[in-house]
């Protein structure tokens, strides 16, 4: 819209530079028939094949010839300053100018109104959607807590009640994220072993995803975070890390000199920049919000981090704590 107006004040500010001049011009003509009035100046030249009744200029003066019949070697010469011809063009540039801040502003309103008008049922829609989902995940936790429960209480541990122990607790997971995508985390900051959180959470993975290589490089270190966000952002990494590995690829976690690092195998990534966004995700698989809440929860906490791919399609995923 702006470009349209910019392309209007250019067009309308030519034609009043044409329109002045044309104005000027039929003005000398008229003064030549009597030559009343102070508006303008003349000069008897020598006629030199002059354009006769044509609008010339030069850096001094706009000015025209006029011929005399009875004097053929004669030309009459009128002219008027240029420097009065800018001063009437700037109060027509200036007028130009406020006319176009006007539109300008009206232009303004007018796309602030619609878009508000445009954006509401998407608003609204978007509001429901939400209520929608924070319903469904309240409804959702009910059941997950019953069959958590009931598991405890089955003496019967086999490899059945492990599966099923493991599915609930990636589903309670799941539970999690889309909680925490919804609602904004309050920090509880207290002192914690990191090492004790890493542990939880690569026993938990490498016990489902068992056909991963494990590579496990962890020093105890006492930190002050908070443990739940700390976990759940461990969490959303190693479960990137093993949903999107190779078959019979491997999993490397390095913890030192409170720096953390978990690197994998992997197919790539073709826009390693784009994986922190909201909803981006590079196959159908995942819902694209676990990176996103990653870092999220990296920015809350104010831990440096990074993500790199080298040629061998590994990738590895720093947090600097």
């Amino acid at each position: 819209m702006e470009f349209f107006l910019v392309f209007i004040f250019y067009h309308y500010n030519k034609m009043e530079d044409e329109h002045l001049r044309e104005s000027i011009f039929l003005q000398m003509k008229n003064y030549s028939y009597d030559f009343k009035g102070d508006k303008f100046d003349i000069d008897i030249v020598q006629n030199k094949k002059y354009r006769f009744y044509e609008l010339q200029e030069d850096s001094n003066y706009l000015y025209i010839y006029i011929n005399l019949k009875d004097k053929a070697d004669d030309a009459i010469k009128i002219f008027y300053p240029k420097s009065q011809f800018i001063k009437e063009f700037k109060h027509i540039e200036q007028r130009l100018f406020l006319n176009f801040i006007f539109l300008s502003i009206i232009s303004f309103v007018i796309a602030i109104v619609f878009s508000l008008y445009s954006l509401s049922p998407l608003k609204k829609s978007y509001l429901i959607l939400t209520e929608f989902i924070k319903d469904i995940i309240h409804d959702i936790n009910t059941p997950i807590s019953a069959i958590k429960l009931n598991l405890q209480l089955i003496d019967k541990k086999d490899d059945e009640i492990l599966s099923i122990t493991q599915s609930i607790n990636t589903l309670e997971m799941l539970h999690k994220n889309l909680d925490n995508y919804l609602s904004d985390s309050t920090m509880s900051i207290a002192s914690c072993d990191i090492k004790n959180i890493l542990q939880e959470q690569i026993d938990f993975f490498s016990n489902i995803y068992d056909w991963l290589d494990w590579r496990v490089e962890i020093d105890s270190k006492i930190i002050d975070t908070d443990k739940y966000i700390l976990s759940r952002i461990i969490y959303n990494l190693l479960n990137n890390a093993c949903k999107y590995n190779k078959t019979n690829g491997f999993v490397k976690i390095v913890c030192k000199d409170r720096s953390l690092s978990i690197s994998n195998s992997s197919y790539g990534i073709k826009n390693p920049k784009k994986v922190f966004n909201r909803f981006y995700k590079e196959s159908d698989r995942g819902l694209g919000i676990g990176l996103h809440i990653v870092s999220k929860f990296l920015n809350q906490l104010g831990y440096g981090y990074s993500i790199d791919v080298d040629g061998d399609n590994v990738v590895c995923f720093k947090i600097l704590y």
